[in-house]
């Protein structure tokens, strides 16, 4: 999903491949631990299996699949630590990020714009109780925080952000499933979009760090819970 507006080149097959499989487990409809097939989701997916391959190679990299011997591609679990790690990595960065959009605001031309279209995703909601909703609404939380960092004038942050939220969705999409966040989430966002217009570098961060904190809050009530959706476990 990108900024809304933006012109963007046609995905490769490969690009179309690391979508489709991101997706699925993000959505845990590949599980933590789960095997994954070239050959199944090559048929699952018509684009090849060279371009799934290759996808496999990507999310490996992103952390979200592990290559294991004689077992090929395996959806890596979630541990307290990556939990942890996600969270520490976005409290030191998106902050930073929301701080420099509110300084860049009005200096670059469309910031207004690109304003307007972070605004408008702050109003997208979801069905509770339906995953695909819910992530959906994730998504578009993704797009929301990662168009704070485009605004924040920095490509490498931009990357890091994203990174960090794909590995996040994994966990915030069940955490949904126990605490319904949309309307706060949606207050935030409009409370820190508000900050950026006004070039309040503070408060912009200080609202910011109050959502990762808030996320992180919802994420282990969910996923360390008896009925947890996700294996989640402590590193060896």
């Amino acid at each position: 999903m990108s900024l809304i507006g933006r012109i963007e080149a046609p995905l490769s097959l490969t690009d179309q491949a690391v979508v489709a499989l991101r997706r699925e487990i993000i959505a845990c409809r590949l599980a933590p631990g789960e095997t994954v097939s070239e050959t199944l989701m090559a048929e699952r997916f018509p684009l090849g299996r060279a371009a799934i391959r290759t996808a496999l190679s990507r999310l490996a990299e992103e952390g979200l699949v592990q290559a294991m011997p004689r077992r090929g591609w395996v959806v890596r679990v979630v541990t307290l630590r990556d939990i942890h790690e996600v969270c520490d990595l976005r409290m030191l960065l998106e902050p930073e990020s929301a701080r420099l959009a509110a300084l860049n605001c009005g200096r670059e031309p469309g910031s207004a714009a690109r304003l307007r279209e972070l605004d408008a995703i702050c109003a997208r909601g979801y069905t509770p109780g339906d995953a695909e909703s819910a992530l959906d609404f994730l998504t578009a939380n993704r797009e929301f925080h990662t168009g704070v960092a485009v605004l924040a004038g920095n490509d490498r942050l931009t990357r890091e952000i994203g990174r960090l939220l794909d590995e996040g969705t994994r966990m915030l999409v069940h955490g949904l499933s126990t605490r319904d966040r949309t309307v706060e989430m949606a207050h935030e966002h409009h409370a820190l979009v508000e900050a950026i217009a006004r070039n309040a570098a503070d408060e912009a961060a200080q609202i910011m760090r109050e959502q990762v904190a808030a996320s992180r809050e919802m994420v282990l009530a969910a996923l360390t819970g008896p009925r947890s959706p996700l294996i989640v476990s402590e590193p060896r």
